[in-house]
Order: C-alpha cells, then sequence, then structure tokens
C-alpha cells in the first residue's frame, strides 16, 4: 500500500531528483510555484521551491527503498523517538495539492504554531471547495492546510469567500 513521505535531498536538487523518481516510476510530488521576481533592471517569472531540500514521495516499502538509491535523496522525516519514516495522511496532501495547483495568490509555508481556528469551506474564487482553517496573520485572513509534521500552507483570502464548515 503506498503512502506519502517527506524525502530529505541535497540542496537545490529538488527538481532534478524529481525527475529521476519520476523516471524510476515512483510518484513524488514538488510544490513549486511561480513568482516575479524582481533586479534593479528588470522583472521575471521563476519557479520557487515552496519546501527546500524536501520532495514528497508517494511508495510502498519497495519504491520507499528504491528512492534511497539516489545519491541526491539524503533519508526520510523521522519523528523524535520514532524509527520508521512519518507519513503524510493522505487527505493533508490532497488538501495541499488542490492549494497549490488552484490558489491565484503566493502560498507560504509558516512553521510558527498557529492557534487552530475556525473550520471553513471556500465558497468563491479559484480555491472553491478547499476547507482548511480560518486563522488571522498580522491582520490578514488566510485559509491555512495544517501539514501535521511541517506545519501550516497559508494563502490570503477574502473572508466573504469562506463559509464555516458545520
Amino acid at each position: 500500500m503506498k503512502k506519502w513521505y517527506v524525502a530529505y535531498v541535497i540542496s537545490r536538487h529538488e527538481k532534478k531528483t524529481s525527475e529521476r523518481l519520476s523516471l524510476m516510476g515512483i510518484e513524488n510530488f514538488l510544490p513549486i510555484q511561480q513568482e516575479m521576481r524582481q533586479w534593479s533592471h528588470r522583472k521575471k517569472k521563476v519557479d520557487r521551491v515552496l519546501l527546500p531540500m524536501m520532495i514528497f514521495i508517494h511508495a510502498d516499502v519497495w519504491e520507499r527503498a528504491q528512492a534511497l538509491t539516489l545519491s541526491s535523496v539524503c533519508r526520510y522525516m523521522v519523528l523524535r523517538g520514532e524509527h520508521e519514516p512519518a507519513v503524510i495522511p493522505d487527505q493533508q496532501m490532497e488538501r495541499f495539492k488542490f492549494m497549490l495547483d488552484y490558489s491565484e495568490e503566493t502560498v507560504e509555508m509558516c512553521v510558527a504554531p498557529l492557534t487552530p481556528g475556525e473550520q471553513v469551506r471556500v465558497m468563491k474564487g479559484p480555491l472553491a471547495g478547499l476547507e482548511g482553517e480560518l486563522v488571522e496573520v498580522d491582520g490578514k485572513a488566510k485559509v491555512v492546510v495544517r501539514l501535521d509534521l511541517l506545519g501550516c500552507a497559508g494563502v490570503d483570502m477574502p473572508v466573504g469567500f469562506v463559509e464555516k464548515v458545520k
């Protein structure tokens, strides 16, 4: 049975590692977002890896071991006191991927502990259907999807776009 794992990779090798895993037939997910960067004389759209040095791998036990044969894959995330790699629940991964795919705003990862808020469902806009928590950070309303092992992914959201989940 396949499960989602977080693999640590060598710095700045995330994209190449994702390509190599795909060539091996191992399903993986590298969270990337396009953003506009401005230098002194020009602007350019660039792909930004959302979680540097990490890649999500959806694998069974055999594929998980095969991924470690790549020289750029260092190890899997393991929780303190555990010996087996940590597993990301499928539902959390689906919500996270949905947020990245359909958000027009830049998604930011925050590891600061956030107080759990109201459970909400986005009703309007490109993220319609996404469920998460409504929190306020620096006076802005954000919809947050928790990835329990990594923190939260949040995106700015007008409060009128969400409704409370019953």
